[in-house]
């Protein structure tokens, strides 16, 4: 308990320090065309999050060489994204770094993805040393994109991300992995005066912060860990590969999603816009803090899911099937969306645009 309420107060304390030191050296976000917020914002909350980590995990936690790499690839990849946040720099760049943190995670870690349990079938999927590191690469890459593009309105990547620590948290304690379950709750905790700050709890707006870059590549890189921790190691192994697609769904699936949609327009999958599920939600008319609620509560749901499943055996196969069909499901009803909104407005006798002018706000 001590561990949680020094991490609660540090985290509480970090922020209102960095925040200082953001508007002095201008580490701010300010409002664009994409960017809807009043006044500049300090990007500190990411920074903020790891140090506290970093220090109570020194504090509190063994201290050995896999602690040690753990830390020091995400330092890396924070010092990377708060030059992103102050310098706005290439997307190649950060893929490139990305890549070779996950090639340090591999070599020396020894960290990889090379086994997918038994997707199709009554065999495992075995995959080889270089398939295996092409895979890993690719998912951290693609994990830490994921949680940095859900990165919208106050307090959606705080919430997400604290669904996939929570729930990864409770699979580590049932197994009797006590050390990960504490890892995962003290970065939940480290995560929640953030979240308070986000959404303007209890000081109101004038002490907003942002998580920034620094952040969401540190949270997704984190995620990405223990997911390959507790699927991949003989003496860690906490849940089946799969479930992993399912503690992760909602990042994942608007992910993908996006992307998709980007390509088929023939633009940049790295390019910005706001396409993105909070959004969509924004724009059929939720409010910031709806949008919030019914996102993350689609996540816990999807987590749930996974857990559950895992947790009564259901098969490897049907529960990837599943998130195949959740993902299609997904996709065609955001791609459909404005006149799946004008269809159900219209039973409902509620004035609402046309489809195709639904369309046009969302271009």
């Amino acid at each position: 308990m001590t561990a949680y309420i020094f991490v609660f107060i540090y985290s509480f304390v970090s922020l209102f320090v960095f925040r200082k030191v953001a508007k002095r050296i201008g580490l701010v976000d300010k409002p664009n065309a994409r960017k809807l917020h009043q006044g500049v914002i300090p990007l500190v909350g990411g920074i903020a999050i790891f140090m506290t980590i970093l220090i109570s995990f020194m504090l509190f936690l063994p201290v050995t060489d896999n602690l040690m790499l753990y830390l020091s690839c995400a330092f890396v990849l924070v010092v990377l994204g708060a030059l992103d946040d102050y310098y706005d720099i290439s997307f190649k760049l950060r893929l490139v770094v990305q890549a070779v943190i996950s090639l340090v995670m591999i070599t020396v870690g020894g960290h990889s993805l090379h086994n997918l349990g038994y997707l199709m079938g009554s065999e495992v999927i075995t995959l080889s040393p270089l398939a295996s590191g092409v895979i890993t690469v690719l998912g951290v890459i693609g994990a830490i994109n994921a949680f940095n593009m859900v990165d919208g309105i106050d307090g959606l990547l705080g919430g997400l991300a604290s669904v996939t620590f929570g729930a990864l948290g409770l699979v580590f304690f049932a197994n009797g992995n006590e050390y990960l379950a504490t890892v995962c709750l003290l970065i939940v905790t480290a995560m929640v005066p953030y979240i308070m700050l986000n959404l303007g709890i209890p000081l109101g707006r004038r002490f907003k912060v942002f998580m920034g870059d620094a952040g969401s590549v540190f949270i997704g890189f984190s995620v990405v860990w223990m997911l390959i921790r507790g699927t991949q190691e003989p003496d860690v192994y906490a849940f089946k590969p799969v479930t992993a697609l399912w503690l992760i769904a909602i990042p994942l699936l608007d992910m993908a999603t996006i992307m998709i949609r980007r390509i088929r327009k023939g633009h940049s999958p790295f390019k910005p816009d706001r396409e993105h599920l909070h959004h969509i939600c924004q724009r059929i008319g939720l409010s910031p803090t709806m949008s919030l609620i019914v996102i993350c509560s689609m996540a816990a749901l999807m987590a749930a899911i996974g857990i559950w499943s895992d947790v009564n055996g259901i098969s490897e196969t049907v529960m990837f099937i599943s998130f195949l069909i959740t993902f299609a499901v997904y996709f065609t009803v955001i791609s459909h969306i404005w006149r799946i909104v004008t269809f159900i407005r219209k039973q409902f006798g509620i004035e609402t645009h046309t489809a195709s002018e639904l369309e046009l706000e969302s271009k």
